[in-house]
């Protein structure tokens, strides 16, 4: 059950009860594609870093370990000991990222394998398949994401596919969780808006899907070629024509400036590698702008990465061990870096509560905004 708790403007703060736990919204999903956030990072320190949502991806799984191999092992949750809400991505987006690997036919897509080159199809049904296996909490229904600046008719002709492709999504759902063997049949069903950067089939999309009363809907294929302002302005256009009684998932966004103006238009779902990514390259983010731990200026410096942070890197470490320890190529110095990053989104979700519930979110977006444009010391 999705409820609201506040408003302020399309701002949303809500809460969505699922079989593993209640989770908070705004919420920023920590990204863990293969069951493991890179950068060594153990689930018990998802927990130490207020770390809400997991989200793992079906392709990849379904290619190593294997998605009957979880099953055998109790599913994606007991397999890497994580007892809170697990969102599974559906294979749709590899549709768009090994986009020299497939063949997309109506029955579905057809891959090679990005590991040993074997052939695999996944359609709807697999996808639900799959991800049934992995008995996760949220499903997420199987997609093409075209590139932002596809030809409109190409772009007209994958979303009319899309919305097939959902349909089927939900009836093999069903059924799937219908079974006695089922091992989570509670499992959701988000379905994911598409249509590039054209306002008008994105809005159409969005109706049709909207009719067939699924758990959560998600907007895709942004953040994949548009700009900035064209991403915000189909939010403007589409979210108001999603259901205001079910979440809206931002999917593969963002910056903290991206959330922002996301939440702000009233997405309640969030997820994207760059906290990650950003992390094990020294990259981090602070109150007060973003610092290269590379940087020679920090070699002395014995300050954390932030004063005042809460999180196990700043909690014990300097910024001159951790640059030394990204230096010398050592382990500790990637997995410090994303724990950081990792807290400092899970603890910006956490203020934009906070605010919503207050009723100052404006006031804490432009102040956050304004703070992360700084240029640290």
């Amino acid at each position: 059950m999705y409820r609201v708790l506040k408003t302020e403007g399309r701002a949303r703060r809500a809460e969505l009860e699922t079989v593993h736990g209640t989770i908070q919204t705004p919420v920023f999903m920590n990204v863990g594609t293969v069951g493991a956030i890179k950068g060594a990072v153990a689930t018990s320190d998802l927990e130490q870093i207020k770390t809400q949502v997991e989200l793992s991806n079906t392709y990849h799984l379904h290619v190593r370990p294997g998605d009957h191999i979880i099953r055998q092992l109790g599913g994606l949750h007991k397999f890497m000991s994580w007892n809170k809400p697990i969102l599974t991505d559906s294979g749709g987006f590899q549709v768009f990222s090994l986009a020299g690997l497939r063949k997309i036919r109506e029955e579905g897509v057809y891959f090679n394998s990005h590991i040993d080159g074997r052939h695999i199809f996944m359609g709807p049904e697999e996808s639900m398949q799959i991800q049934s296996n992995l008995a996760s909490t949220i499903a997420m229904a199987f997609d093409e994401c075209a590139p932002s600046k596809a030809d409109r008719k190409y772009v007209q002709a994958s979303v009319d596919r899309t919305f097939r492709w959902l349909q089927r999504c939900k009836t093999e759902m069903a059924r799937l969780n219908g079974l006695e063997d089922t091992l989570n049949p509670r499992q959701m069903l988000f379905g994911i808006n598409q249509g590039a950067v054209y306002p008008d089939i994105r809005i159409d999309h969005a109706k049709r899907i909207s009719e067939l009363e699924l758990d959560g809907y998600a907007v895709g294929g942004l953040a994949v070629g548009e700009t900035h302002e064209e991403m915000y302005h189909i939010l403007d256009e589409v979210v108001p024509f999603l259901p205001q009684d079910r979440p809206v998932y931002l999917m593969g966004v963002g910056t903290p400036a991206n959330i922002l103006e996301g939440v702000e238009r009233g997405v309640d779902f969030f997820d994207c590698v760059y906290p990650t990514r950003n992390g094990r390259h020294g990259h981090l983010y602070t109150n007060h702008g973003r610092i290269n731990l590379f940087n020679a200026q920090y070699e002395l410096d014995e300050r954390p990465i932030e004063e005042g942070c809460g999180c196990p890197a700043c909690r014990r470490y300097s910024r001159a061990y951790i640059r030394h320890l990204l230096k010398a190529k050592e382990m500790l110095g990637m997995r410090l870096c994303v724990l950081h990053n990792l807290y400092f989104y899970n603890t910006m979700m956490e203020e934009i509560r906070d605010a919503l519930d207050n009723g100052s979110f404006a006031a804490y977006k432009r102040r956050k905004l304004e703070g992360m444009a700084q240029q640290p010391s």
